[in-house]
């Protein structure tokens, strides 16, 4: 099962990327303002996959990779891959997981502050 994965940009927008079942990223959306933008954007995304489209693209160096947009505005880009087949499994774990993936919040700081605080003992 996939993840959305929400956090801090060095500028201090917000971000997230929705990571496969393996841990890997397989798209970044674009800087919001506000967490609740991103929030509402992958609920949006969980909820209404069909409403959004996927364009697929060929870049430099032959390595392919996609847009997902809704009504024209491009929210996320994923990472290159080698392949159109690469590409398209990518684009098959968005559609199989996306639905049942959890939101995991790392935009205030600290993952794991309670580990951090043992680990200085």
């Amino acid at each position: 099962m996939g993840a959305f994965v929400i956090s801090k940009r060095f500028n201090g927008d917000y971000k997230f990327i929705f990571a496969s079942r393996k841990g890997k990223t397989i798209f970044t959306s674009i800087s919001c303002k506000q967490k609740s933008d991103c929030e509402s954007m992958i609920a949006a995304i969980r909820e209404q996959l069909s409403l959004f489209t996927f364009t697929k693209v060929r870049g430099s160096g032959n390595k392919f990779f996609f847009r997902l947009s809704k009504d024209g505005l491009v929210l996320a880009t994923s990472r290159k891959y080698s392949t159109e087949g690469l590409l398209q499994k990518g684009i098959d774990e968005i559609t199989k997981y996306v639905s049942v993936s959890e939101t995991l919040d790392f935009s205030e700081g600290e993952v794991f502050p309670d580990a951090l605080a043992e680990a200085e003992w």
